[in-house]
């Protein structure tokens, strides 16, 4: 996987994970710029520059705050539309929206990729009304901050319109040609050349105009489409690998019986043994009966001060089940490869549940085996003869 994963957590927000990437620090540094030092003292002069750098600072959040209401609504109506949600993470270039599967149909798919742009511009008309407030209400500088803020809004919404993957506008083409076709795989094929043709249109034209006239936002402009063209990409590879990977059953891929760890061990007593606790990066962690119960990483483990070493147990510091990534056997690997991400906390569980959600038929669920990215590849490596391409 080639996603953007967050820094830091902020919380949650309706239930979904929100995270920020450490380049939201340079898009504030360049509202900072943009607005602090040139556009608010040219439209409002004399007003000293603390009070342009606050406003500034003011528009870099809610335009931040705008990004994560975009990504909201998608994450939102996903839900609605039977497509679980894991996180959102605001980055550099905007928001993206992590789910664990595609929309099961087109129409969902539609209504999925609608709802971001749609927001957008409900929130361009918002700014709109509130400019025309401040107006009415002589309000200085801060007409200059709602009057951007409608502005930058609407583009967003523009932008993310146009037919092309990975944006919102690319989903909705996607969702109009698997209708048409009824065939996803062509249709993300198609959507993800158009994505590509797109961005590095982008860079031509950005570069052309940057060394026509020195303006930097034309870089900016080069920036968005290389990044555009490159998510285009990987995009289009996806798909080809859940092409491959359709069918096969997940116990085929996982590797079998992996090593656990009792959850009432405390860290200490784990870390001293001669056992698996530092020979893997994550290892289930199961009860007394050996039903899983959780995962728990190697840093997890070092991260522990060493005075906590003797009281604290593994039950206290390992991710619990309910937010581990689960799946049957006979699940299909096509399904799960949005959930399997790099780092140790992105283990998939393979348990075996009875054919109950709860296990609750008389016997308690089996854990059966753990599902890894280098297991995935080992996987696409003997289906496509060992010419091996990235899972995801």
């Amino acid at each position: 996987m080639n996603e953007v994963r967050a820094t830091f957590w902020l919380g949650r927000i309706a239930g979904v994970r929100v995270g920020v990437h450490w380049s939201v620090a340079v898009i504030f540094a360049v509202i900072a710029l943009g607005l602090g030092a040139e556009r608010l003292p040219d439209a409002y002069p004399g007003r000293g520059a603390l009070g342009y750098t606050l406003l500034a600072l003011l528009a870099g959040l809610l335009f931040w705050a705008s990004l994560l209401v975009h990504e909201l609504a998608h994450a939102l109506v996903a839900r609605r539309s039977g497509v679980p949600v894991d996180e959102i993470t605001l980055w550099l270039l905007g928001g993206a929206t992590r789910t664990r599967r595609e929309a099961p149909d087109p129409g969902s798919e539609f209504r999925i990729a609608a709802a971001g742009p749609a927001t957008s511009l409900g929130l361009g008309v918002l700014f709109t009304a509130l400019t025309w407030l401040l107006v009415a209400a002589d309000a200085g500088p801060l007409v200059e901050v709602a009057a951007w803020l409608a502005v930058i809004n609407f583009l967003l919404a523009l932008f993310n319109a146009f037919p092309a993957a990975p944006l919102d506008g690319g989903r909705v083409l996607r969702a109009a040609l698997w209708r048409r076709s009824g065939d996803r795989p062509r249709a993300t094929a198609q959507t993800s050349t158009a994505g590509q043709a797109f961005g590095w249109l982008l860079v031509v034209v950005g570069l052309v105009v940057f060394l026509w006239t020195g303006a930097f936002g034309a870089v900016w402009l080069a920036l968005v489409g290389w990044f555009v063209a490159g998510a285009a990409a990987l995009e289009g590879q996806a798909s080809r690998t859940r092409q491959l990977l359709a069918g096969v059953p997940v116990r085929e891929s996982m590797t079998p019986g992996p090593a656990t760890v009792p959850a009432d061990e405390t860290v200490g007593g784990l870390l001293s043994e001669t056992g698996p606790a530092l020979d893997h990066p994550a290892l289930p962690v199961v009860g007394r009966d050996g039903t899983p119960v959780g995962l728990v990483t190697r840093e997890m483990l070092r991260n522990v001060p060493v005075e906590k070493h003797r009281t604290l147990t593994v039950a206290e510091i390992m991710v619990p089940l309910d937010e581990v990534r689960t799946t049957p056997p006979d699940g299909d690997l096509a399904e799960l490869l949005p959930s399997i991400d790099p780092g140790p906390e992105h283990r998939v569980l393979v348990i075996d549940r009875n054919g109950r959600p709860d296990g609750g038929n008389g016997r308690a669920p089996r854990l059966l085996g753990i599902v890894s990215p280098s297991d995935v590849n080992r996987t696409i490596s003997r289906l496509t003869g060992g010419h091996r391409q990235p899972a995801g």
